[in-house]
């Protein structure tokens, strides 16, 4: 197995014709807030929520200190063809040891949703994570109720495992249960990327 290629410390800028992903920082809040401010609904199956300017200056503080954590690594996606910031997105519970990592925290505003923004996205992340670090799995997880985040990553070829059982204490005081996916390198080379660019 090839020795993963990844710091913490550098700063990546992923791009392709149609999106730019760099870096997640502090003061981009300031891009975002249009979001948290009008489309509060974004975040209605996410672990934290950033509705409301408040919220949204703590998510940033919180995936921005997972990098400084060396647990994740948080990015701001940026559209080409609108000249706007778009969402987030991010690696995390990175595990180099076993070349393994999670892909989620992933929210597009309403605007860019359904416009293949999030899969040129994933196709960039995808490949940074199997082709430049070489790891070796990269697991996805959805909330068991968020069809529309299931259906698309069963379109791009992710490998459905199975469920966890209400393994997670959501703000309201209910228990998330989550269907967990994974794409292995081998599905990468093999089909996963091959299904995304057709798309």
């Amino acid at each position: 197995m090839k020795t993963i290629e990844f710091s913490f410390d550098q700063d990546y800028i992923l791009e392709n014709e149609r999106v730019v992903l760099r870096p997640l920082q502090p003061a981009d809040v300031q891009h975002l807030s249009v979001f948290s401010e009008r489309e509060p609904e974004l975040w209605r199956y996410s672990l934290q929520s950033a509705a409301g300017i408040g919220n949204l200056v703590q998510y940033i503080a919180t995936a921005c200190e997972g990098r400084k954590a060396a647990h994740s690594y948080p990015f701001i996606i940026f559209c080409k063809k609108t000249q706007r910031y778009a969402g987030c997105t991010r690696f995390y519970d990175i595990d180099t040891a076993n070349a393994a990592c999670l892909l989620g925290y992933t929210w597009i505003g309403k605007e860019f949703q359904r416009t293949g923004l999030n899969r040129h996205c994933k196709a960039l992340l995808f490949r940074f994570a199997f082709e430049q670090c070489h790891f070796h799995r990269v697991a996805l997880r959805a909330d068991v109720n968020n069809t529309g985040s299931i259906a698309a990553m069963k379109a791009i070829g992710c490998v459905e495992e199975g469920i966890l059982r209400e393994h997670m204490l959501l703000a309201d005081g209910s228990w998330r249960t989550s269907q967990l996916f994974s794409v292995l390198r081998s599905d990468w080379e093999n089909s996963v990327q091959q299904k995304l660019y057709r798309l």
